[in-house]
């Protein structure tokens, strides 16, 4: 008993001597950004900071460099800047504030296409409302806050979102689940024909038949934008996430089968087409991502 008695305090200051001293490396690691002096049990987070506010984006930048394991691999002011920096050196997570595009939701959706290891936490001037919640979160958005938001919870942010965890709120968490619950309901429906507008069954034709975007929209007379927007709610409708999966459905479903313009073997022969159009879609990025550029 006494021997343990002598032993015990020493290797518990021991210990605690080991721990200091790996925080004080961690901390010194990271100075100047020099990942490479961590320690080998720590991954480094590499961080991108896309915002148009010079003050804002280098404060935080300091703040974050000086956080044991963030490295800030490099700051952004424009769409222009944030690509350059992306192509050189895909990051772990993305800072990109909302006003930096007129379309947010659209930019993000284009960078993930590119970038789809990338954690984006989306920087907002306010607290967004439920629909635009809900549609950052479907476009992939892993943590949203506000410029209001003290350094230390960002840093906790980053940290949470590089592991997988979402972080956006107590209430938008509850508007997220409601948009699923109603979307898991719209697809337990029995005729998924009931969820759908003549004009998007037209659209969904289209597709089956192979035809691109541009095509569909000269056949109904209105944009090729128009047209993805038509299709992302198609898709959120039918619960499914590209032009492979709607043409395998529609034939499995017979989605077109009183619709005229939908002759169903045609549908059968063309979905191959459809897909393979996906498939060049997810190959080839936009490359001209930077319209969604703010003016």
């Amino acid at each position: 008993m006494r021997n343990q008695a002598n032993t015990t305090p020493g290797s518990n200051r021991k210990a605690s001597r080991e721990t200091v001293a790996t925080r004080i490396a961690k901390r010194a690691a990271v100075r100047g950004g020099k990942a490479a002096e961590l320690p080998s049990d720590v991954a480094p987070v590499h961080v991108v900071l896309a915002d148009s506010q010079a003050i804002f984006r280098v404060g935080i930048g300091k703040i974050l460099a000086a956080e044991p394991g963030i490295v800030v691999q490099g700051q952004a002011e424009n769409m222009s800047e944030l690509l350059a920096i992306l192509s050189a050196d895909p990051a772990d997570v993305l800072i990109f504030e909302a006003a930096l595009s007129p379309t947010p939701a659209e930019a993000i959706s284009e960078i993930l296409k590119r970038y789809s290891n990338l954690y984006v936490v989306l920087l907002l001037n306010t607290v967004p409302v439920e629909t635009e919640t809900v549609e950052f979160v479907r476009r992939g958005v892993q943590g949203m806050v506000t410029r209001s938001l003290a350094p230390e919870l960002l840093i906790k942010c980053l940290r949470k979102v590089v592991e997988g965890e979402h972080w956006i709120g107590r209430n938008a968490v509850s508007w997220v689940l409601k948009a699923f619950r109603a979307q898991a309901a719209q697809l337990r429906s029995a005729d998924p024909r009931q969820r759908l507008s003549e004009r998007e069954l037209r659209i969904i034709a289209g597709v089956t038949r192979g035809l691109r975007n541009k095509d569909i929209a000269g056949e109904i007379g209105t944009s090729e934008q128009v047209i993805k927007n038509y299709l992302r709610k198609i898709y959120e409708k039918l619960g499914i996430n590209d032009r492979l999966e709607l043409a395998l459905y529609t034939v499995h479903k017979r989605l077109l089968e009183a619709f005229p313009q939908g002759q169903e073997g045609e549908s059968r022969a063309s979905a191959m087409s459809a897909g393979q159009e996906a498939a060049e879609e997810q190959r080839s990025a936009d490359p001209d991502i930077s319209r969604f550029a703010a003016p």
